[in-house]
């Protein structure tokens, strides 16, 4: 018995048109030796860089979500925002997290989102994508090594706190 294709998907190979394929570039590029990069030894050290590159005029007004990208000596690869929300919540991507620190090669990584409100307690939903991206994390051997809220006061560190 003859198999039979579709020939509503099918391409003709013989006429083939490479625009039709979309070419993907990936890339990470850096000035910065590593010697010159900080090293990230505590929550403290991470919250510093955090709040140095965090919109002072946004703190209080708005949640963003960013990451700092870990080399295997914990220095700094760069940092990243990965979104920006609401009053009271912003959307994290998983697959935007990781596509991120799999394209920048990175070992580990300590993710932060402010709270507008002053409050420096995990909400449940906080506490949720913390898992999840710790489990994220796991399967693809990149460590999520903590999970910064910040106010202009101050931090939580969810991993000192027992979250993770």
């Amino acid at each position: 018995m003859e198999a039979q294709h579709s020939t509503s998907h099918s391409i003709d190979y013989k006429n083939f048109n490479p625009n039709c394929v979309s070419e993907i570039q990936l890339f990470y590029k850096t000035e910065i030796r590593p010697v010159d990069r900080p090293v990230i030894s505590s929550p403290e050290h991470a919250y510093l860089i955090f709040k140095h590159y965090w919109d002072k005029s946004q703190i209080q007004l708005r949640e963003e979500f960013k990451m700092l990208l870990l080399n295997q000596a914990h220095r700094v690869l760069g940092i990243v925002s990965i979104s920006s929300g609401g009053v009271s919540s912003t959307t994290v991507d998983p697959k935007l997290v990781f596509s991120t620190a799999l394209v920048a090669n990175a070992s580990s990584l300590v993710v932060a989102h402010n709270h507008p409100s002053g409050n420096l307690i995990p909400s449940e939903s906080d506490i949720k994508m913390t898992n999840k991206l710790y489990r994220g994390g796991l399967l693809l051997d990149i460590s999520v090594l903590d999970h910064l809220i910040l106010t202009n006061d101050g931090y939580c560190s969810m991993k000192d706190e027992g979250y993770m």
